[in-house]
């Protein structure tokens, strides 16, 4: 368990540092600069929590017990 919550943190991590990126990648096309080093990072850094996503699923349906004695949507019936 503690695994999986230290890489949902640094998902979380993750994505606050692509908003700031995406935010930077802006300024830089409103001043006329070159942003494809940026971009390029950007997409590095996706590629980065596409990696850890998967990783959390994994982990996710390891955990014994997993959705044991739930039915879609959480009814019970």
């Amino acid at each position: 368990m503690p695994r999986i919550n230290a890489v949902r943190a640094e998902i979380a991590h993750m994505r606050r540092q692509v908003q700031r990126q995406r935010k930077e990648i802006r300024q830089l096309q409103r001043a006329g600069i070159a942003s494809a080093s940026a971009e390029a990072l950007l997409q590095r850094m996706l590629n980065k929590i596409d990696e850890l996503r998967a990783e959390r699923d994994r982990l996710k349906s390891e955990r014994p017990g997993h959705n044991k004695g739930r039915v879609l949507g959480g009814w019970r019936w």
